[in-house]
């Protein structure tokens, strides 16, 4: 997988790593890293499906138990 727009970098996630006490080479950091955006990427898309209008919510059977008067 590439993330074409990646912020954080190689070096930095190495860098990060290393201060919380795991060593990683080049090729380990660009799989955490890209294990990392894809859980990113999917939890985003979680939120948007959560958002999306729900056509249950808007039922007619709502309309046939409400009784004018």
């Amino acid at each position: 997988m590439n993330f074409i727009e990646r912020k954080v970098s190689v070096k930095r996630a190495i860098s990060v790593l290393a201060k919380n006490g795991i060593e990683v080479d080049d090729s380990e950091a660009s799989v955490i890293l890209d294990f990392l955006y894809l859980i990113a990427k999917n939890y985003s898309k979680k939120e948007e499906v959560e958002n999306a209008h729900n056509p249950k919510e808007r039922s007619n059977s709502l309309k046939s138990t409400i009784i004018e008067p």
